[in-house]
Protein backbone atom coordinates (compact mmCIF):
# COMPACT_ATOMS: atom_id res chain seq x y z
CA UNK A 1 0.00 0.00 0.00
CA UNK A 2 2.73 2.53 0.57
CA UNK A 3 4.62 1.72 -2.34
CA UNK A 4 1.23 2.16 -4.71
CA UNK A 5 1.27 5.77 -2.36
CA UNK A 6 4.97 6.58 -3.45
CA UNK A 7 4.00 5.50 -7.03
CA UNK A 8 0.71 7.88 -7.42
CA UNK A 9 2.97 10.49 -5.53
CA UNK A 10 5.80 10.17 -7.93
CA UNK A 11 3.32 9.91 -10.69
CA UNK A 12 1.85 13.17 -9.66
CA UNK A 13 5.00 15.42 -9.29
CA UNK A 14 5.52 14.39 -13.17
CA UNK A 15 2.36 15.40 -14.18
CA UNK A 16 2.65 18.39 -12.01
CA UNK A 17 5.73 19.27 -13.41
CA UNK A 18 5.82 18.55 -17.65
CA UNK A 19 2.32 20.66 -16.91
CA UNK A 20 3.70 23.38 -15.52
CA UNK A 21 6.69 23.13 -18.19
CA UNK A 22 4.39 22.62 -21.06
CA UNK A 23 2.49 26.16 -19.38
CA UNK A 24 6.08 27.27 -19.22
CA UNK A 25 6.81 26.74 -22.64
CA UNK A 26 3.18 28.12 -24.33
CA UNK A 27 3.48 31.46 -22.50
CA UNK A 28 6.77 31.51 -24.09
CA UNK A 29 5.44 31.44 -27.64
CA UNK A 30 6.33 27.91 -28.04
CA UNK A 31 4.28 25.70 -30.03
CA UNK A 32 4.06 21.53 -29.98
CA UNK A 33 5.20 20.10 -33.53
CA UNK A 34 2.98 17.74 -34.11
CA UNK A 35 5.58 16.29 -36.70
CA UNK A 36 8.80 15.79 -34.36
CA UNK A 37 6.80 16.07 -30.99
CA UNK A 38 8.94 18.62 -30.14
CA UNK A 39 8.22 22.30 -28.73
CA UNK A 40 9.27 24.65 -31.64
CA UNK A 41 9.31 28.55 -31.18
CA UNK A 42 7.18 30.99 -32.27
CA UNK A 43 6.16 34.73 -32.60
CA UNK A 44 2.57 36.14 -31.52
CA UNK A 45 0.47 38.43 -34.21
CA UNK A 46 -1.96 40.57 -32.80
CA UNK A 47 -4.02 41.91 -35.75
CA UNK A 48 -6.17 44.77 -35.55
CA UNK A 49 -7.94 46.63 -37.79
CA UNK A 50 -10.31 49.82 -37.94
CA UNK A 51 -13.63 49.11 -39.21
CA UNK A 52 -12.72 45.86 -37.37
CA UNK A 53 -14.05 42.40 -38.97
CA UNK A 54 -11.85 42.86 -41.70
CA UNK A 55 -10.92 38.99 -43.44
CA UNK A 56 -7.00 38.31 -42.46
CA UNK A 57 -4.45 36.64 -45.18
CA UNK A 58 -1.16 35.84 -44.14
CA UNK A 59 1.07 34.81 -47.50
CA UNK A 60 -1.74 34.74 -49.51
CA UNK A 61 -3.37 32.15 -46.97
CA UNK A 62 -7.23 33.55 -45.00
CA UNK A 63 -6.15 33.02 -41.54
CA UNK A 64 -9.81 34.57 -39.84
CA UNK A 65 -10.78 37.87 -39.04
CA UNK A 66 -9.53 41.06 -37.45
CA UNK A 67 -9.44 41.39 -34.11
CA UNK A 68 -7.83 38.00 -33.52
CA UNK A 69 -4.18 36.72 -32.79
CA UNK A 70 -1.94 33.79 -33.95
CA UNK A 71 0.63 32.17 -33.61
CA UNK A 72 3.30 32.14 -36.01
CA UNK A 73 6.87 30.23 -36.46
CA UNK A 74 9.22 32.74 -36.48
CA UNK A 75 9.92 33.87 -40.49
CA UNK A 76 9.03 36.67 -42.80
CA UNK A 77 5.27 37.27 -43.45
CA UNK A 78 3.24 38.82 -46.22
CA UNK A 79 0.00 40.53 -44.54
CA UNK A 80 -3.10 41.53 -46.27
CA UNK A 81 -6.04 42.85 -44.61
CA UNK A 82 -9.25 42.99 -46.50
CA UNK A 83 -13.23 44.16 -46.52
CA UNK A 84 -15.64 44.61 -48.65
CA UNK A 85 -15.98 48.46 -49.90
CA UNK A 86 -12.34 49.41 -48.46
CA UNK A 87 -9.00 49.68 -49.95
CA UNK A 88 -6.58 46.66 -48.94
CA UNK A 89 -3.93 46.54 -46.33
CA UNK A 90 -0.38 45.22 -47.15
CA UNK A 91 2.99 44.96 -45.22
CA UNK A 92 5.52 42.98 -44.97
CA UNK A 93 6.00 41.42 -40.98
CA UNK A 94 8.89 39.91 -39.51
CA UNK A 95 7.52 37.91 -36.86
CA UNK A 96 10.11 36.94 -34.29
CA UNK A 97 10.47 34.08 -31.33
CA UNK A 98 8.94 35.04 -28.31
CA UNK A 99 8.32 38.14 -29.22
CA UNK A 100 4.42 39.77 -30.16
CA UNK A 101 4.12 41.60 -32.83
CA UNK A 102 1.09 43.65 -33.38
CA UNK A 103 -0.43 45.10 -36.77
CA UNK A 104 -2.87 47.77 -36.54
CA UNK A 105 -4.49 48.35 -39.78
CA UNK A 106 -6.69 51.55 -40.42
CA UNK A 107 -8.97 50.71 -44.04
CA UNK A 108 -10.14 53.61 -45.94
CA UNK A 109 -12.99 53.84 -48.43
CA UNK A 110 -12.10 52.52 -51.91
CA UNK A 111 -14.98 55.19 -53.37
CA UNK A 112 -14.89 58.09 -50.53
CA UNK A 113 -17.50 60.61 -50.45
CA UNK A 114 -17.84 64.26 -51.01
CA UNK A 115 -19.86 67.12 -49.28
CA UNK A 116 -19.51 70.92 -49.81
CA UNK A 117 -18.45 72.65 -47.08
CA UNK A 118 -18.60 76.28 -48.70
CA UNK A 119 -20.72 77.32 -50.73
CA UNK A 120 -19.37 81.32 -52.05
CA UNK A 121 -16.54 79.95 -53.19
CA UNK A 122 -13.14 80.50 -51.12
CA UNK A 123 -9.44 80.82 -52.43
CA UNK A 124 -6.07 80.31 -50.79
CA UNK A 125 -7.31 78.19 -47.35
CA UNK A 126 -4.71 77.74 -44.98
CA UNK A 127 -4.38 75.85 -41.64
CA UNK A 128 -3.72 76.97 -38.25
CA UNK A 129 -0.07 74.96 -36.95
CA UNK A 130 -2.87 72.48 -34.24
CA UNK A 131 -4.99 72.07 -37.32
CA UNK A 132 -8.29 73.26 -35.61
CA UNK A 133 -8.65 76.16 -37.60
CA UNK A 134 -8.35 77.12 -41.92
CA UNK A 135 -8.63 80.68 -42.67
CA UNK A 136 -9.93 82.01 -46.14
CA UNK A 137 -11.16 84.82 -48.12
CA UNK A 138 -14.83 85.07 -49.89
CA UNK A 139 -13.94 87.06 -52.93
CA UNK A 140 -15.44 90.21 -53.49
CA UNK A 141 -17.72 88.93 -56.00
CA UNK A 142 -20.96 91.08 -56.78
CA UNK A 143 -23.07 88.33 -54.83
CA UNK A 144 -21.17 88.48 -52.23
CA UNK A 145 -21.14 91.90 -52.05
CA UNK A 146 -24.68 91.98 -52.06
CA UNK A 147 -25.02 89.51 -49.17
CA UNK A 148 -22.17 90.85 -46.86
CA UNK A 149 -19.98 87.91 -47.01
CA UNK A 150 -16.85 89.36 -48.76
CA UNK A 151 -13.75 89.09 -46.51
CA UNK A 152 -11.38 86.67 -44.18
CA UNK A 153 -13.04 83.90 -42.89
CA UNK A 154 -12.51 81.45 -40.14
CA UNK A 155 -13.83 77.74 -40.08
CA UNK A 156 -13.15 75.26 -37.07
CA UNK A 157 -12.63 71.85 -38.08
CA UNK A 158 -13.82 70.20 -35.28
CA UNK A 159 -16.82 67.38 -36.02
CA UNK A 160 -17.20 68.28 -39.92
CA UNK A 161 -19.03 68.85 -41.89
CA UNK A 162 -22.05 67.22 -39.80
CA UNK A 163 -22.42 68.99 -35.88
CA UNK A 164 -20.49 71.92 -36.22
CA UNK A 165 -18.93 73.05 -33.44
CA UNK A 166 -19.55 76.67 -34.44
CA UNK A 167 -20.57 78.06 -37.54
CA UNK A 168 -17.51 79.69 -39.97
CA UNK A 169 -17.21 83.08 -38.96
CA UNK A 170 -15.68 86.29 -40.22
CA UNK A 171 -13.35 87.59 -38.77
CA UNK A 172 -12.69 91.15 -41.40
CA UNK A 173 -14.40 92.00 -44.44
CA UNK A 174 -13.75 94.01 -47.73
CA UNK A 175 -12.01 93.08 -50.59
CA UNK A 176 -8.51 90.86 -50.21
CA UNK A 177 -8.23 89.87 -53.67
CA UNK A 178 -4.17 91.10 -53.08
CA UNK A 179 -4.01 89.74 -49.35
CA UNK A 180 -1.46 87.38 -47.76
CA UNK A 181 -2.37 86.18 -44.46
CA UNK A 182 -0.27 83.92 -41.81
CA UNK A 183 -1.59 82.57 -38.37
CA UNK A 184 0.66 83.16 -35.13
CA UNK A 185 1.97 80.18 -33.17
CA UNK A 186 -0.69 79.43 -31.36
CA UNK A 187 -3.34 80.07 -33.67
CA UNK A 188 -5.30 83.30 -32.14
CA UNK A 189 -4.25 85.55 -34.55
CA UNK A 190 -3.74 86.46 -38.15
CA UNK A 191 -1.28 89.02 -39.83
CA UNK A 192 -3.42 89.99 -42.59
CA UNK A 193 -1.37 92.00 -46.01
CA UNK A 194 -2.12 94.33 -47.91
CA UNK A 195 -0.72 96.71 -50.38
CA UNK A 196 -1.82 99.29 -47.95
CA UNK A 197 -0.55 97.98 -44.88
CA UNK A 198 -0.24 95.16 -42.41
CA UNK A 199 -3.36 94.38 -39.75
CA UNK A 200 -3.33 92.28 -36.55
CA UNK A 201 -6.41 90.52 -36.12
CA UNK A 202 -7.58 88.43 -33.53
CA UNK A 203 -8.94 84.94 -34.88
CA UNK A 204 -11.78 84.72 -32.37
CA UNK A 205 -13.46 88.41 -33.39
CA UNK A 206 -14.73 90.20 -35.74
CA UNK A 207 -12.56 93.50 -37.11
CA UNK A 208 -14.39 95.65 -39.75
CA UNK A 209 -12.70 97.17 -42.11
CA UNK A 210 -12.61 100.81 -40.83
CA UNK A 211 -11.61 99.95 -37.39
CA UNK A 212 -8.54 97.67 -38.45
CA UNK A 213 -4.94 99.23 -37.31
CA UNK A 214 -1.83 99.83 -39.58
CA UNK A 215 0.63 98.00 -37.31
CA UNK A 216 3.40 98.40 -39.94
CA UNK A 217 5.67 100.13 -37.74
CA UNK A 218 5.61 97.62 -35.05
CA UNK A 219 5.50 94.82 -37.46
CA UNK A 220 9.08 93.44 -36.94
CA UNK A 221 8.69 93.07 -33.21
CA UNK A 222 5.64 90.52 -33.64
CA UNK A 223 7.20 88.31 -35.74
CA UNK A 224 10.09 88.83 -33.54
CA UNK A 225 7.70 87.76 -30.94
CA UNK A 226 6.41 84.75 -32.87
CA UNK A 227 10.00 83.53 -33.73
CA UNK A 228 10.88 83.18 -30.12
CA UNK A 229 7.64 81.63 -29.54
CA UNK A 230 8.16 78.75 -32.23
CA UNK A 231 11.79 78.69 -31.00
CA UNK A 232 10.75 78.00 -27.59
CA UNK A 233 8.16 75.34 -28.58
CA UNK A 234 10.41 73.42 -30.22
CA UNK A 235 13.14 73.52 -27.24
CA UNK A 236 10.32 72.03 -25.12
CA UNK A 237 9.74 69.48 -27.63
CA UNK A 238 12.95 68.19 -28.36
CA UNK A 239 13.81 68.39 -24.91
CA UNK A 240 14.80 64.88 -23.62
CA UNK A 241 15.85 63.25 -27.33
CA UNK A 242 18.99 61.96 -28.24
CA UNK A 243 21.57 64.57 -28.45
CA UNK A 244 22.40 63.02 -32.02
CA UNK A 245 18.87 63.84 -33.36
CA UNK A 246 18.49 67.18 -31.48
CA UNK A 247 21.62 68.36 -33.37
CA UNK A 248 19.85 67.47 -37.00
CA UNK A 249 16.56 68.72 -35.81
CA UNK A 250 17.85 72.19 -34.87
CA UNK A 251 19.79 72.27 -38.50
CA UNK A 252 15.98 72.82 -40.07
CA UNK A 253 13.77 73.64 -37.47
CA UNK A 254 11.30 75.04 -39.84
CA UNK A 255 10.87 71.43 -41.42
CA UNK A 256 10.41 69.26 -38.06
CA UNK A 257 6.89 67.91 -37.14
CA UNK A 258 5.61 66.45 -34.19
CA UNK A 259 2.98 63.65 -34.84
CA UNK A 260 -0.31 64.56 -32.93
CA UNK A 261 0.73 62.59 -29.61
CA UNK A 262 4.28 63.56 -30.12
CA UNK A 263 5.79 60.32 -29.71
CA UNK A 264 7.24 60.75 -33.60
CA UNK A 265 8.47 62.89 -35.53
CA UNK A 266 8.80 63.96 -39.06
CA UNK A 267 11.92 66.21 -40.52
CA UNK A 268 13.31 67.81 -43.88
CA UNK A 269 17.22 67.33 -43.85
CA UNK A 270 19.46 70.20 -45.46
CA UNK A 271 22.96 68.21 -45.40
CA UNK A 272 24.12 64.46 -45.14
CA UNK A 273 23.92 63.02 -42.00
CA UNK A 274 24.44 59.54 -39.95
CA UNK A 275 22.07 59.11 -36.96
CA UNK A 276 23.77 56.41 -34.51
CA UNK A 277 22.36 52.89 -33.92
CA UNK A 278 20.95 52.55 -30.43
CA UNK A 279 20.35 56.32 -29.57
CA UNK A 280 17.59 54.71 -27.04
CA UNK A 281 16.88 51.02 -25.06
CA UNK A 282 15.20 48.69 -28.12
CA UNK A 283 12.18 47.12 -26.89
CA UNK A 284 10.42 43.86 -27.63
CA UNK A 285 7.87 43.80 -30.39
CA UNK A 286 9.35 47.08 -32.09
CA UNK A 287 8.89 47.95 -35.80
CA UNK A 288 10.58 45.47 -38.40
CA UNK A 289 10.10 47.56 -41.56
CA UNK A 290 13.58 48.75 -43.08
CA UNK A 291 15.08 51.58 -41.72
CA UNK A 292 17.31 54.23 -42.85
CA UNK A 293 20.22 55.76 -40.62
CA UNK A 294 22.12 57.14 -43.58
CA UNK A 295 20.52 60.68 -44.14
CA UNK A 296 20.35 62.21 -47.68
CA UNK A 297 19.84 65.80 -48.14
CA UNK A 298 16.55 66.98 -49.56
CA UNK A 299 14.51 63.89 -48.05
CA UNK A 300 11.96 63.38 -45.80
CA UNK A 301 12.35 60.93 -42.30
CA UNK A 302 10.36 59.86 -39.81
CA UNK A 303 11.58 59.19 -36.64
CA UNK A 304 9.82 56.87 -33.51
CA UNK A 305 10.75 58.47 -30.28
CA UNK A 306 9.62 55.39 -28.72
CA UNK A 307 11.74 52.45 -30.82
CA UNK A 308 14.48 54.42 -32.26
CA UNK A 309 13.67 53.59 -35.73
CA UNK A 310 13.99 56.06 -38.66
CA UNK A 311 12.35 55.78 -41.82
CA UNK A 312 12.04 57.49 -45.61
CA UNK A 313 9.09 58.71 -46.17
CA UNK A 314 9.70 60.88 -49.48
CA UNK A 315 11.35 59.95 -52.69
CA UNK A 316 15.31 61.08 -53.16
CA UNK A 317 15.11 65.38 -53.67
CA UNK A 318 11.56 65.82 -53.61
CA UNK A 319 10.54 68.55 -51.28
CA UNK A 320 6.98 67.26 -50.40
CA UNK A 321 7.26 68.65 -46.96
CA UNK A 322 8.01 72.11 -48.02
CA UNK A 323 5.70 74.53 -46.17
CA UNK A 324 2.73 75.72 -48.12
CA UNK A 325 1.16 78.02 -45.74
CA UNK A 326 3.13 81.18 -46.98
CA UNK A 327 2.18 85.09 -47.64
CA UNK A 328 2.74 84.49 -51.70
CA UNK A 329 0.39 84.78 -54.68
CA UNK A 330 2.65 82.02 -56.08
CA UNK A 331 1.74 79.02 -53.63
CA UNK A 332 0.90 76.56 -56.10
CA UNK A 333 3.89 76.97 -58.53
CA UNK A 334 6.37 76.87 -55.18
CA UNK A 335 4.42 74.18 -53.65
CA UNK A 336 3.26 71.00 -55.49
CA UNK A 337 3.16 68.39 -52.74
CA UNK A 338 3.03 68.50 -48.73
CA UNK A 339 2.96 66.00 -45.97
CA UNK A 340 1.38 66.09 -43.17
CA UNK A 341 -0.04 63.80 -40.21
CA UNK A 342 -3.52 62.52 -39.60
CA UNK A 343 -4.22 62.32 -35.88
CA UNK A 344 -3.75 58.88 -35.82
CA UNK A 345 -0.24 59.65 -35.36
CA UNK A 346 0.52 56.53 -37.61
CA UNK A 347 -0.39 57.86 -40.78
CA UNK A 348 0.95 60.53 -43.09
CA UNK A 349 -1.42 62.37 -46.16
CA UNK A 350 0.55 62.93 -49.28
CA UNK A 351 -0.85 65.66 -51.27
CA UNK A 352 0.37 65.47 -54.93
CA UNK A 353 -1.02 67.43 -57.84
CA UNK A 354 -2.62 64.30 -59.04
CA UNK A 355 -4.07 62.16 -56.37
CA UNK A 356 -3.63 62.01 -52.61
CA UNK A 357 -2.08 59.41 -50.73
CA UNK A 358 -2.31 58.02 -46.94
CA UNK A 359 0.43 55.83 -46.23
CA UNK A 360 1.61 54.45 -42.75
CA UNK A 361 4.59 56.31 -40.99
CA UNK A 362 7.06 53.97 -41.87
CA UNK A 363 6.65 54.65 -45.68
CA UNK A 364 4.78 51.74 -46.11
CA UNK A 365 1.09 50.67 -47.33
CA UNK A 366 0.28 53.81 -49.34
CA UNK A 367 -3.10 53.94 -50.52
CA UNK A 368 -4.48 56.39 -52.96
CA UNK A 369 -8.07 57.68 -51.86
CA UNK A 370 -8.54 60.25 -53.81
CA UNK A 371 -7.22 60.79 -57.50
CA UNK A 372 -10.88 63.38 -58.79
CA UNK A 373 -10.30 66.96 -59.27
CA UNK A 374 -8.77 69.16 -57.16
CA UNK A 375 -6.61 72.45 -56.19
CA UNK A 376 -3.15 70.67 -54.97
CA UNK A 377 -1.77 70.66 -52.40
CA UNK A 378 -4.90 72.17 -50.59
CA UNK A 379 -5.48 68.82 -48.69
CA UNK A 380 -6.22 69.28 -45.67
CA UNK A 381 -6.25 66.83 -42.01
CA UNK A 382 -8.79 67.65 -39.60
CA UNK A 383 -9.20 66.40 -36.09
CA UNK A 384 -10.69 63.04 -37.03
CA UNK A 385 -9.33 60.46 -38.98
CA UNK A 386 -12.41 59.31 -41.35
CA UNK A 387 -11.99 63.02 -43.26
CA UNK A 388 -10.12 65.16 -45.11
CA UNK A 389 -11.07 68.61 -46.63
CA UNK A 390 -9.90 69.88 -49.87
CA UNK A 391 -10.28 72.80 -52.37
CA UNK A 392 -12.05 71.86 -55.31
CA UNK A 393 -14.14 73.29 -58.37
CA UNK A 394 -15.26 69.17 -59.08
CA UNK A 395 -13.21 70.08 -62.53
CA UNK A 396 -15.66 72.67 -63.57
CA UNK A 397 -13.52 75.59 -64.73
CA UNK A 398 -16.03 78.15 -64.76
CA UNK A 399 -17.02 77.29 -61.19
CA UNK A 400 -15.15 79.07 -58.10
CA UNK A 401 -13.16 76.63 -55.57
CA UNK A 402 -15.18 75.65 -52.48
CA UNK A 403 -13.87 73.22 -49.47
CA UNK A 404 -15.56 69.77 -49.71
CA UNK A 405 -15.01 67.18 -46.88
CA UNK A 406 -13.54 64.02 -48.37
CA UNK A 407 -14.96 61.34 -46.40
CA UNK A 408 -12.50 58.10 -45.52
CA UNK A 409 -14.00 55.53 -43.42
Amino acid sequence: MAKIRILIFLLTIVIVSLGGYTASMYARGYRLDTKTLKFMPSGLLVVKSDPDSAQIFVDGELKGATNSNYSLPPDTYDISIKKEGYLSWNKRIVVEKEVVTEVNANLFKQAPSLSAITFTGITNPISSPDLTKIAYVVPATSENTQTDKEGLWIMETVNLPLGFARDPRRITDGNLKDATWIFSPDGRQILLTLPGGRFLLDAGTFTAQAQRVNIQLTVEEILTQWTKEKDNRFKSMTRGLPGDLIKILSDNPDQVFFSPDEKKVMYLVNNDYTLPENLIKQIPGASTQAQERELKSGRIYVYDIKEDRNFAVSEENRQDLKDCNTTTSSLLVSCTATLSWLPTSNHLVLAQSDKITIMDYDGTNRQDVYSGSYIPPYAFPVLSNDRLLILTNLGANSTPTNLYSLSLK
